[in-house]
């Protein structure tokens, strides 16, 4: 059973400088950095694999600073280490194939998109954020939503229905044209 001052060992430099290369600030960071392991020592008992230790610890560290910027109304600037939820799986689900299309969207559809529908930020405060009119958010939430739907054409072959609705069956890994090349 993996302790949290074996996670402290293993993982606080690299936890601080990823909050570092978010806050920007060195006393921010070290704050946010306690914050995350106080969480870990709190919800350490809801680890099931310690195999997931990594990317379970900068899941709490990428929520942490999330909610340091919300409730600050700041920018949160998003990075490819964002995209990245677990360790790799053995089996292939849609959620692999979304990282993948959402990783290569353009930036400007990629961050709205990414802080309203997977962070769950209200589209005004996405607005706020990103120094945006609602009106530019909103059109480029729905232009990211329409290139996922395209990603998933051209990743795995879906179809749309009559009704506007994607419809198919995952490739293997292998042969997914976005999953391969992650």
């Amino acid at each position: 059973m993996t302790t949290t001052k074996d996670i402290w060992k293993l993982y606080a430099n690299d936890i601080k400088n990823f909050i570092l290369s978010k806050v920007k600030d060195v006393a921010i960071a070290d704050d946010l950095v306690q914050e995350t392991f106080i969480k870990v020592h709190t919800k350490l008992n809801t680890l099931k694999n310690d195999d997931k230790v990594k990317s379970w610890l900068f899941s709490i560290a990428r929520y942490t600073v999330l909610d340091y910027f919300r409730q600050r109304n700041l920018v949160y600037e998003t990075t490819d280490e964002d995209f990245v939820f677990e360790d790799h799986k053995l089996e292939h689900t849609k959620a692999d194939c979304l990282r993948g299309i959402i990783k290569s969207l353009p930036k400007k559809y990629r961050d709205p998109l990414f802080l309203s529908d997977i962070k769950g930020v209200k589209q005004t405060l996405v607005s706020k954020q990103l120094n945006l009119p609602l009106p530019t958010v909103k059109s480029q939430i729905q232009r990211g939503r329409k290139l996922i739907a395209q990603g998933f054409i051209e990743c795995c072959d879906f179809k749309v229905n009559d009704d506007g609705y994607l419809f198919g069956e995952l490739k293997e890994k292998a042969d997914c044209k976005v999953c391969n090349h992650n």
